[in-house]
């Protein structure tokens, strides 16, 4: 019979999560209900959560967390001011439970290892004190950043002040100026942009943890359990590509192809341009595309070994499926050469390499799976 673990659970940490999940479920359809949604209102809690969630993806996770990029005290600053509001901890705590994690990917000094279970990855791992608790021993750079240790110190009055405090604050006087019940708006913007806000943030970070650890592709690498999720990475604003990320933590890109959705990503470039942020970091094309063919490779492996252990197999899809496993070797063992050699690879050449592979991919279907004679 299931038992909570009373002994460890965070009463702190539990009662707000559990608390401000309640107030966005009860009383923001209630305060919706009878006094409806203004532009205001609106504008303010898309601010809030646009600057919440790109604080988290641009600054806890790709600046902070991965120093994917240097940025200027302006960028540290918002990101800092706007990452508190999410009230998911410090930059320094945060940033070092994930370097754990990507050390410790799916094992038990992984923070949040979804081999615990989707619930202890989502949420169940900040519900309930970690055993042991992971030492922070891995953000030795962080704490000489001054405006870093000064989010630190203050991060809870940072979040309460400028997440709840001014939301509510601003939403009085809005009303005030045109005239409406003043605190009418200020309970609004407490709700809304405020609490509601807080909420949604909160939650669309926790399913980077756990869904995009569940369900998604795996494009690049299957020794981990991350994957790739167009879905999860439109309501992340780019943290959805995570099998990727997890394969080239440093690189600043997490949807590394042109069409992917990565609004992060195209943040901080617009910011290099300006000035704001600089020694962007990119994983070389052609050893994106060497992990690529590496796993389609090991795909091509796996189907061969089941079509063989199948009591009854077909000679001819054995052959035909090692046929395409050679190929997929040679123009591996062909780009891996080129890449230690640093050599100067065209465009043209690797979508050459590109298609060939997704080519080959595409013959697996059509590849008749074994039969008993």
């Amino acid at each position: 019979m299931f038992r909570i673990p009373f002994e460890r659970v965070n009463w702190i940490t539990s009662s707000f999560l559990i608390g401000t999940a309640l107030i966005a479920l009860i009383g923001a359809p209630i305060y919706l209900f009878n006094f409806g949604l203004n532009w205001f209102q609106f504008g303010m809690f898309f601010f809030y959560l646009c600057a919440t969630m790109m604080s988290i993806t641009v600054g806890y996770h790709r600046l902070f967390s991965h120093l994917s990029f240097k940025a200027k005290k302006p960028v540290k600053l918002f990101t800092l001011i706007f990452g508190a509001c999410a009230f998911e901890n410090s930059c320094l705590n945060w940033s070092s439970d994930h370097r754990h994690h990507h050390k410790h990917v799916d094992h038990d000094d992984d923070p949040y290892d979804i081999s615990k279970g989707f619930f202890w990855a989502h949420i169940g791992w900040l519900l309930f004190k970690l055993d042991p608790e992971p030492p922070m021993d891995n953000v030795a750079d962080l704490r000489k950043d001054k405006l870093v240790m000064w989010q630190h110190k203050y991060t809870h009055w940072i979040g309460f002040v400028v997440g709840l405090v001014i939301p509510a604050a601003l939403g009085y006087g809005y009303n005030s100026l045109v005239g409406a019940d003043p605190m009418n708006g200020a309970l609004g913007g407490f709700l809304i942009a405020g609490v509601t806000r807080i909420v949604i943030a909160q939650h669309l970070t926790f399913f980077i943890n756990s869904l995009c650890h569940t369900v998604g592709r795996q494009p690049y690498s299957t020794k981990h359990s991350a994957r790739d999720s167009a879905i999860m990475a439109i309501l992340t604003f780019g943290e959805g590509y995570h099998n990727y990320h997890h394969e080239f933590q440093h690189d600043y890109r997490n949807g590394v192809k042109p069409w992917q959705w990565d609004p992060s990503k195209w943040t901080i470039w617009t910011l290099s341009k300006l000035g704001l942020v600089e020694g962007l970091r990119r994983v070389p094309d052609g050893k994106i595309l060497l992990a690529e063919m590496g796993e389609a490779r090991r795909r091509v492996e796996d189907r061969i070994n089941e079509i063989k252990a199948t009591p009854g197999y077909t000679q001819r899809s054995a052959e035909m499926l090692t046929q395409v496993s050679e190929k997929l070797a040679a123009n591996y063992h062909e780009l891996e050469k080129a890449v230690a050699d640093r050599v100067q690879l065209s465009r043209e050449a690797l979508q050459t390499w590109q298609n060939e592979t997704r080519e080959l991919m595409r013959q697996l279907p059509r590849i008749s799976k074994p039969t008993i004679a």
